[in-house]
């Protein structure tokens, strides 16, 4: 063990400032956190061997459970992202946990720095919800820390993940359309810029449409507006729809908060829904289900989906080490925002 002149043990502190570097960032190399540069690492690993440092064994388990743990959520406008983390923190609450919900924005650099912060606030594991990054990456963090990650279509050694079917939620949304005589089938499709992994729900929905078009003859009739799975995205791809000569009679618009927004635009142009426009969403949220709203979606159980991920959480933390890849089958929940289209209709008539 390495001592400066005064007898006292060399700590983070004083690797960082030989370093050069902060504090925060000489404990990311420390504890192997990704996100490091190769040069960071380098130099901040030469200051450890030139000062002797070695972190106190002691020290790291000192610190024991907090009984805190954190979900990370990009967008929590979304109902759906409500969902999980209830489902999340009635589980935690079963179990005498704290849950921290913490919004990281949208991009993945605004993700890692909120998953370095909960590590170094001591949170006993964490939750993400459709996290961008590598496999990787998200298993460099397990690594750290225990993980579940939820609503990414990704299975791992290192952590447990919970997803619904979003592939066959997709089917099911465009067997309904075309049983009711559909087949110009529009979807909305959520883009974010610098990511495609195809992984993530928006990637998966747009294959099982693309999918289940084909499987139905329609493959020349396949029509994807890039969009944002938000309530302005909806309402945007509402008014690219409207400028059409040639409109679709349905549209599948990929999310609840998204159909919302195209449901507006139609509302606002006086475009009579179901008659003139049939229109289906996916999450299946609470307001979806109100009388006046009516609106056709995709049930994928978020109060469970979020439920069983903070049950795998905290069995991680209480020190299961095998992995579990959970999926939850969707289900068509048909209200009142669809319907044959009208030409469908003139084609029954006498």
């Amino acid at each position: 063990m390495s001592k400066d002149a005064a007898g006292k043990r060399p700590t983070i502190v004083d690797v960082a400032r030989h370093a050069g570097v902060s504090t925060a960032a000489a404990s990311k190399v420390l504890r192997n956190a990704y996100g490091v540069s190769p040069q960071m690492k380098a130099k901040v690993q030469a200051s450890m061997k030139a000062l002797g440092y070695r972190p106190l064994a002691s020290a790291r388990g000192m610190r024991g459970r907090t009984q805190a743990v954190a979900v990370v959520v990009a967008d929590l406008h979304n109902e759906f992202s409500s969902l999980l983390v209830e489902g999340i923190r009635q589980e935690a609450e079963r179990q005498k946990y704290r849950l921290l919900v913490a919004p990281a924005g949208s991009g993945k650099e605004a993700q890692n720095r909120m998953v370095e912060d909960l590590i170094d606030r001591g949170m006993d594991g964490i939750v993400l919800i459709s996290p961008l990054g590598t496999d990787a990456e998200l298993e460099t963090l397990a690594r750290s820390i225990p993980l579940v990650v939820l609503g990414r279509h990704a299975s791992s050694s290192d952590y447990d993940s919970v997803a619904a079917d979003d592939f066959n939620g997709a089917n099911l949304v465009v067997d309904h359309l075309v049983s009711l005589g559909h087949r110009r089938i529009t979807y909305v499709n959520h883009t974010t810029e610098g990511t495609n992994d195809a992984r993530l729900p928006e990637e998966v929905r747009v294959r099982g449409y693309v999918d289940a078009m084909i499987r139905h003859g329609l493959g020349d009739a396949i029509d994807i507006i890039q969009s944002q799975w938000s309530q302005e995205g909806g309402e945007q791809a509402g008014t690219a729809i409207l400028s059409r000569a040639d409109r679709p009679t349905a549209v599948f618009a990929g999310c609840d908060v998204a159909a919302f927004g195209v449901l507006t635009t139609m509302w606002n142009a006086r475009i009579s829904v179901p008659n003139e426009l049939s229109i289906v969403g996916f999450d299946n949220i609470f307001t979806t289900s109100l009388a006046p709203i009516s609106i056709t979606t995709v049930d994928q159980s978020g109060l469970d989906m979020g439920a069983a991920a903070g049950k795998l959480l905290l069995e991680r933390v209480g020190g299961r080490t095998e992995p579990v890849n959970s999926m939850v089958q969707p289900t068509l929940v048909a209200r009142n925002t669809t319907a044959a289209p009208v030409m469908a209709h003139r084609k029954r008539e006498p």
